[in-house]
């Protein structure tokens, strides 16, 4: 089975469909798909269900998807530096499920191993726990969230192999390990292509196993969210 693609569009091509549920990796603008994001952008798909800490900025990352009104819900623990988002959610265009971050991590990281739902003293008698399920363990209430499962997850590595077997690199590895393996299809975007046998196994963050398909990215902007530099 051949797993590299010519490009970001070919990588895509018969994923893609409205209304579907997408895991898109990267923390800010750290360690994220660019061109599988531009790729779904240009595919015209519609109301989107995107699963990410956050939605990029306006003019980069996810918030292109958000220029193009492609995305109906984000499920995200951070609006960050993305004033389209903000605006977008205030004048109800735009669906928000808000969650705090490591509460957002362990939901991806349930759904990849297959654990429907778990419990976490995160949130509790806050707006989170609102319509979800509490319960008492040893004296301490806990509420119910539930795992997270996409239809397809976009993810960032800094090397891959013809297998799929990918290498993140410093900060980049995020979200991006554990969405790989919470989705039916996983699409990697790689900064290098290597051979098999070239990474060492010891270093490999998300075995092959997990992805079906993956493109070699060129000329990646990398972007700085927010400069700050001493005076």
């Amino acid at each position: 089975m051949n797993k590299v693609f010519s490009d970001a569009a070919a990588a895509l091509h018969g994923l893609l469909r409205d209304d579907m549920t997408i895991m898109a990796g990267g923390f800010g603008l750290c360690g994220i798909p660019e061109h599988l994001i531009l790729a779904i952008r240009e595919s015209g798909v519609k109301g989107l269900t995107v699963i990410s800490n956050n939605c990029g900025v306006d003019d980069f990352g996810l918030g292109l998807l958000l220029q193009t009104r492609q995305i109906k819900k984000m499920v995200s623990s951070y609006v960050g530096e993305n004033k389209l988002f903000e605006r977008q959610y205030l004048d109800g265009e735009l669906e928000l499920e808000f969650n705090p971050q490591g509460t957002l991590a362990e939901r991806i990281r349930a759904g990849g191993a297959g654990i429907p739902a778990f419990f976490t003293k995160t949130g509790v008698g806050t707006l989170v726990a609102e319509g979800k399920e509490t319960r008492e363990f040893d004296g301490e209430t806990y509420v119910m969230e539930r795992g997270l499962f996409a239809d397809l997850a976009i993810v960032k590595a800094w090397k891959g192999d013809a297998e799929g077997n990918l290498i993140y690199r410093k900060t980049a590895r995020n979200f991006n390990p554990n969405m790989a393996t919470a989705a039916e299809t996983t699409v990697a975007e790689v900064e290098e292509l290597v051979d098999v046998g070239q990474l060492d196994p010891d270093f490999i963050h998300t075995p092959g196993i997990f992805v079906q398909r993956l493109v070699k990215g060129a000329n990646f902007e990398k972007r700085i969210e927010r400069r700050t530099t001493r005076e």
